[in-house]
């Protein structure tokens, strides 16, 4: 970043100077077309109290020399090399520029790449709590459009403005050694602009704000719309979600051209005040010029600042907006990148070998975004090696339970423990690459079939990941893929049924081999026949594993150690199979009712 703030100040000092030469070069002309033919050039210079230039010594020894074959007309020759002198200036002028370019343009996109990085990492590590309250939209739009936002005042923004502090430095040194009556009258104009860019620019920065908000909700509307496009499509929502989407694109529409109306005012005013610098340039110059204060050059150098300044004092106020722009965009980003994440490893954190022992004590959990009690008092003792039911109907806190063991949240009551250590001293990252977990919203991604069952587990060999496949009755539908494994099965694997969805996840998670597997109504979008030959491998498989299985069926092919009623977020009843049936309650109930019920679908498809 220093070294392109030395090629700026270095590119603006070149740009000056052609101001310089053409002054020189018209104070010589006008001079050498006063004195007769023949006689020797004058040495005059632009102002009597100044110095012969360095310019005006080149020029003239060229000329009066001869030096590479210059013509025998003075002012030809004059004209000529300064026109060399400008080729030059230009040259290195655009040499320079390519270098600020290249090095604060370049670095503002480095730091781009590393800002985005550290909120996708950052995006990362945060709980699932925070999740639940901020919309998809919201973290791509602050990713995406806020680091754009921030990167344009880090590079573009920075450049022009240092661009515009050293060219304002170099144009009023210059000017006041010509003539400190006539900068003067040229330089008034500018505080007038400062007064109107500060208020102004208090206005773009609360309105900006407000735009960003606005893009976050019209990106987060668009995301669901495209995620959700077969329910739409469905339910016949076309024109009510276009409608909907309108009304928010209309909200930011009128925003955003509010705010362009606001950032207007820059360049009427500032096209304003630059007239009122060129009238004072010719009216106040030409008269010090008609009284002997100054030449006609210094006329015209003056002239030729002020056309330098017009670009960069108009780019102050893009430069304004970028930067009102960024620190609405930045705020927003140190409003995630300041969040902690809830659920973090101690400093102390162990990281033991799980075998798969589990004890909960007197558990309870209250969502904080809605107030719901989902667990209630849990009390449980699993050993290793134990393969546990959980029962229970939609929202009696079966999946929030799974949450839980794998501390996606902290219990507000009560203790968890694995093996006996407890689970908030453990180290996260090292507990759940232990633990094989099947979500009920089976997620996938835009890959392979190949790639989304190894995501389970990176280092797994092609024979592993085909072994997964077939215990979970995937092998067949996956061969009838038109590429096999290498089939991309689209966004949220949009290709694939929901029962091989669940499939696939599935097999994910027995991919992991490990000693804990927690399966979250793993099968519900299972047909029957698939379901008993997925659970006859997992009776193999599952020998000497603790498994948790959460499911509002009844595996009746798979023996359970234990099996554990939930409703209302509180265990009902808990026992073995013979016990609860011989309680005669709500498992032995629902088992009888689901037993007549597989029977008669057998009896039906025979």
């Amino acid at each position: 970043m220093l070294l392109g703030l030395i090629f700026v100040s270095i590119s603006s000092l070149f740009a000056t100077q052609t101001a310089v030469v053409m002054r020189d070069t018209i104070d010589i002309v006008m001079d050498s077309i006063q004195v007769h033919a023949g006689k020797q050039i004058h040495t005059t210079t632009s102002s009597a109290h100044q110095a012969p230039s360095l310019t005006q010594k080149i020029v003239l020894s060229v000329v009066r020399n001869n030096i590479f074959g210059a013509t025998h007309d003075p002012i030809l020759s004059i004209v000529f090399w300064s026109g060399m002198i400008l080729l030059g200036l230009a040259l290195l002028r655009g040499l320079f520029m390519f270098f600020q370019r290249q090095t604060l343009i370049v670095m503002s996109r480095r730091i781009e790449y590393d800002q985005k990085n550290e909120i996708y990492n950052h995006y990362q590590e945060l709980d699932a709590g925070f999740y639940k309250t901020h919309s998809t939209g919201d973290l791509m739009n602050r990713i995406a459009e806020d680091v754009s936002r921030v990167r344009m005042y880090i590079g573009p923004s920075i450049m022009y403005a240092t661009g515009t502090i050293a060219l304002v430095i170099f144009c009023i040194w210059y000017m006041i050694e010509a003539s400190p009556l006539l900068t003067l009258f040229v330089v008034v104009p500018l505080p007038i602009l400062v007064v109107t860019m500060f208020f102004v620019n208090k206005v773009i920065f609360r309105k900006s704000g407000k735009i960003q908000a606005q893009l976050s909700q019209l990106t987060t509307t668009a995301q669901e719309s495209y995620s959700g496009i077969r329910v739409i499509k469905s339910f016949v929502q076309e024109k009510n979600m276009v409608g909907f989407f309108n009304k928010t694109s209309e909200e930011y529409k009128a925003s955003a051209i509010n705010l362009s109306l606001t950032e207007a005012l820059y360049f009427p005013a500032i096209n304003l005040l630059i007239g009122f610098s060129f009238i004072s340039t010719i009216l106040v110059g030409g008269y010090l010029a008609i009284h002997g204060q100054i030449k006609t050059g210094n006329i015209v150098e003056f002239i030729m600042y002020i056309n330098l300044l017009t670009f960069s004092v108009s780019s102050l106020g893009m430069v304004a907006s970028y930067i009102q722009r960024a620190g609405a965009s930045q705020k927003r980003i140190d409003e995630f990148l300041q969040t902690k994440p809830t659920i973090q490893s101690p400093p102390d954190a162990v990281a033991p070998v799980l075998q798969g022992a589990i004890d909960l004590k007197h558990v309870s959990y209250t969502y904080h975004h809605t107030g719901i009690t989902a667990v209630k008092n849990i009390s449980l003792r699993i050993k290793a090696g134990q393969k546990i039911v959980i029962l229970g109907r939609t929202g009696s806190g079966k999946s929030t339970l799974a949450f839980l063991l794998l501390r996606m949240y902290d219990p507000q009551g009560g203790e968890i423990f694995l093996d006996e250590q407890p689970l908030k001293k453990m180290q996260l990252q090292s507990m759940r690459k232990q633990i094989a977990y099947v979500p009920q919203d089976a997620f996938l991604f835009s890959d392979t079939v190949y790639n989304n069952i190894k995501f389970g587990r990176d280092d797994a060999a092609e024979a592993e990941v085909k072994e997964a496949a077939r215990l979970a009755d995937l092998d067949k539908d996956i061969m009838g893929l038109q590429k096999g494994y290498d089939t991309m099965i689209g966004e949220r694997g949009v290709m694939l049924s929901g029962g091989q969805k669940q499939r696939m996840v599935l097999a994910r998670a027995l991919l992991k081999n490990s000693k804990l597997l927690i399966l979250d109504d793993c099968l519900s979008a299972v047909d029957t026949h698939t379901e008993k030959v997925i659970v006859g491998n997992l009776d193999t498989y599952l020998k000497d594993k603790t498994a948790i299985i959460t499911t509002h069926r009844i595996f009746t092919s798979l023996h359970f150690d234990q099996v554990i009623v939930l409703d209302d977020g509180s265990v009902a009843e808990q026992g073995t199979h013979e016990e609860l049936m011989k309680l005669d309650g709500r498992y032995a109930k629902l088992y009888r009712y689901q037993t007549q019920m597989d029977h008669e679908q057998n009896a039906a498809i025979q």
